[in-house]
């Protein structure tokens, strides 16, 4: 059954919208799997599954002002092209005090978007891969060297990872050496969610917060369709404490890594999902 092409509820003019979600299907730098950049169209279609009332924060999402712009022509550029071309996009919304909603695309999309906002705010991560490096296939702008970018226009004390599972050990060594917040899956569940949490908030000291949710963060039992999948991940139920935890400090947010020829719909389903349990509890913290 087709669905209308855009986000579910995301019916509000670009005008009055509060929140725009915008579609960046990109996936020049994935490095396993291959389609992520069918993922808009998959999570937008999934999105219609849903109940316009939400049980979790008791609102109805058709009362929050979502405006659907769309996904951006990127799929010709280079990953550089792609930075730029992120940046300036959201720049144009947040002049016009617009929150940004993107959809990937592989996770290459996200610094070219964080670039845009000024440097003292904060960046969480929520991935299964530690994305450090300085470069990788000989391109500084791939889905592995997100971090490291971001580490370009923030200070690393302004950056946090939870959920992780791999690394290489000199991304590794690096990040410990400078100072990278992070907490692996392993650690997470030996010192619980809550704890985790807490730990985090009081390392980013209350600054708003930027984030940024590769999909590969959970478990693959729950999301097998994403791009580099890994096992021994988070639960959803975790990241939506997490989602929960930190919307009162999120000026935007993207999810990413959705990769729709490996799954079988429940993957874009609980990208889908994702995306309203951010949206419902920042607006919650602003009706």
């Amino acid at each position: 059954m087709q669905f209308p092409n855009y986000f579910a509820d995301a019916e509000t003019s670009f005008q009055t919208a509060s929140f725009i979600l915008f579609g960046i299907p990109y996936e020049k730098t994935s490095s396993f799997r291959h389609g992520a950049d069918k993922a808009p169209g998959e999570i937008r279609q999934a999105s219609w599954n849903f109940e316009r009332f939400d049980l979790h924060t008791r609102i109805n999402y058709e009362d929050i002002p979502v405006h659907d712009y769309g996904d951006l022509d990127v799929q010709k550029l280079t990953s550089k092209e792609l930075f730029n071309t992120g940046k300036n996009f959201t720049t144009t919304l947040l002049q016009k005090q617009k929150t940004p909603i993107a959809i990937g695309g592989d996770h290459s999309i996200t610094p070219g978007i964080v670039s845009a906002f000024p440097s003292d705010i904060a960046v969480l991560s929520l991935d299964a891969h530690m994305d450090f490096r300085q470069e990788y296939k000989n391109d500084v702008y791939n889905h592995a060297c997100v971090l490291r970018r971001i580490a370009d226009h923030l200070p690393i004390k302004n950056i946090a990872v939870l959920g992780l599972r791999s690394a290489e050990k000199e991304e590794y060594e690096q990040a410990q050496d400078l100072g990278l917040f992070f907490r692996d899956a392993y650690t997470i569940d030996d010192a619980g969610i809550q704890k985790t949490i807490q730990q985090t908030k009081t390392h980013l000291k209350g600054k708003k917060i930027y984030l940024t949710l590769d999909i590969d963060v959970v478990d693959p039992a729950y999301a097998p369709g994403t791009s580099t999948p890994e096992p021994c991940g988070l639960t959803p139920a975790q990241v939506i404490e997490i989602i929960k935890a930190f919307s009162p400090q999120l000026i935007g947010f993207d999810l990413v890594e959705v990769c729709p020829p490996y799954d079988h719909g429940q993957t874009a389903v609980l990208g889908a999902k994702l995306i309203k349990t951010c949206l419902g509890h920042i607006w919650k913290q602003q009706a």
